[in-house]
């Protein structure tokens, strides 16, 4: 196919956003921020979200990133339309298998005088980079007569982009507005190495215009490379897409999150028990803030996002990846889920402590979801429900509920037989024989509740009271503690 076919299928007339990961195996914060605001951008305008694969760095693939981007994207909600494994109008959507464009787009350069072949020897360790003088490179000034002829007897080169000597080339980003860098601040970079792939910044620039990419999301990292796009785009006599660079997600005021240093993944996020939509939610604000009547919202489901997304509201300034923050919003998505799903999504890390069956793990999930922050908060609150821990007498002192080792003692005794005594074995039945009880001892219900609760879990906090506790266990268990704690009160 030639450039002019290409050309011919770029779809045209609405908003299309790229989300270009590099199959490297994880999914960090940085990267699921950049393709959720390529996302609603596009869902946003009612424009088109396509997902390119850029593999070009073969030295850097790790086997099964891919599925790992297809799964998070998944997970996330972040449908695209167009990609590797729906296609599209203008695919391969994957790099590696555009070597053909790339190759006719850097000889295009060639034609026009806008790069040329560079067969210096440092090229090999140069490549990537383009870490040395242009004026120190020989290969700028060679006669495309001899560049020629010198390829085709076999000697090997590179293809450097040739930026102009003189002026400067100003762009225009979203965030940070118009930014005019002196050419000759620029490096002559590699546009097509040795092997025939290109760099990550001439694929980029060739894909984004043969697929139509409207705006270009990516990190502020790039905004230095960003001249030098725009001197392409020129030099081809294409139209620049709107840019919009994001500002770093750092872990604290001086270091970016970096999986070197420990900072999590989205996946390592989920193993901890954070939600999904907390975690969208969250990473959304993380550089970008609502505006107008939304202005002081939080929580925002993901249509929600879409329907309020605007560039305008991306902010310049780092944002600080706080996980004390990320857990209040996890905290409120758990405590606001229907109970069936929460019941759901719990009962895995339930039935990591709880491996009795007899133990109605929905009926557990009901006690948690108020008084849990991440879902792997729960296997240390409620194995007491699998086994009674070895536990202390002191725990029957509360000063509150005005028990001690004595008083305890004697609650214990009133409560077995009331208990025994009960039929239905309910939440209510277990309420009906202890507070009544509570009033006929003349003291609180604390003062009874407490010890009931030490002997049944051995535990001083749990999630849940006396009452339901009590319920869970059954009849049969709830006694068998009951009498153990009278034993070791006595």
């Amino acid at each position: 196919m030639t450039l002019e076919e290409l050309e011919a299928r770029i779809p045209r007339g609405k908003t299309r956003t790229r989300f270009a990961p590099s199959p490297t195996g994880y999914m960090h914060v940085g990267n699921l921020r950049t393709a959720l605001y390529a996302w609603l951008i596009a869902r946003h305008d009612g424009g088109t979200f396509v997902l390119r694969i850029e593999d070009t760095d073969q030295n850097r693939l790790v086997e099964g990133a891919t599925e790992v981007i297809y799964r998070t994207l998944k997970e996330c909600g972040l449908d695209h339309d167009e990609g590797p494994d729906i296609g599209g109008p203008v695919g391969p959507y994957v790099q590696s298998e555009r070597r053909e464009l790339y190759k006719m787009c850097a000889n295009l350069l060639l034609e026009k005088g806008a790069a040329y072949r560079c067969f210096c020897e440092k090229c090999a360790s140069g490549e990537d980079s383009g870490e040395f003088e242009r004026e120190n490179d020989p290969c700028r000034d060679l006669s495309r007569a001899e560049s020629d002829a010198r390829a085709a007897n076999g000697e090997p080169f590179v293809i450097r982009q040739k930026i102009p000597r003189e002026g400067s080339t100003t762009f225009h980003d979203a965030s940070f507005g118009d930014i005019t860098v002196e050419n000759k601040e620029l490096e002559d970079q590699v546009l097509l190495k040795r092997d025939g792939l290109p760099t990550y910044n001439f694929a980029n620039v060739a894909d984004d215009h043969f697929m139509g990419i409207t705006h270009v999301v990516r990190g502020s990292e790039y905004l230095a490379s960003a001249p030098k796009y725009n001197l392409l785009y020129e030099a081809f006599g294409w139209e620049i897409p709107a840019y919009v660079h994001c500002s770093p997600v750092m872990r604290d005021a001086h270091h970016k999150m970096s999986k070197r240093n420990g900072d999590p993944s989205y996946e390592d996020l989920t193993a901890q028990g954070y939600l999904t939509k907390a975690i969208l939610n969250y990473v959304a604000l993380l550089g970008w803030s609502p505006r107008g009547e939304l202005a002081e919202k939080e929580f925002f489901t993901l249509p929600e996002l879409a329907d309020a997304f605007d560039i305008a509201g991306i902010s310049k300034s780092p944002a600080i990846f706080d996980m004390e923050k990320l857990t209040y919003f996890n905290a409120s998505y758990l405590r606001s889920m229907p109970p069936d799903e929460f019941a759901a999504a719990a009962e895995p890390y339930i039935r990591q402590a709880v491996k009795n069956p007899a133990i109605d793990a929905a009926a557990v999930a009901a006690l948690l979801q108020a008084r849990c922050e991440k879902l792997t908060d729960i296997p240390a609150k409620v194995g007491f429900f699998d086994a009674l821990p070895d536990y202390d007498t002191a725990l029957f002192a509360n000063k509150k509920s005005k028990t001690n080792p004595e008083v305890s003692k004697a609650m214990l005794e009133a409560a077995i037989p009331a208990l025994e005594a009960v039929q239905n074995w309910t939440m209510d039945g277990v309420h009906e024989a202890l507070f009544p009880l509570a009033a006929a001892l003349g003291v609180k219900n604390a003062t009874l509740l407490w010890p009931v609760r030490i002997a049944a879990s051995g535990q001083a906090v749990t999630p849940g009271g006396a009452v339901e506790i009590c319920a869970i266990l059954g009849k049969g268990e709830t006694l068998r503690r009951l009498k153990a704690g009278l034993d070791k009160l006595s």
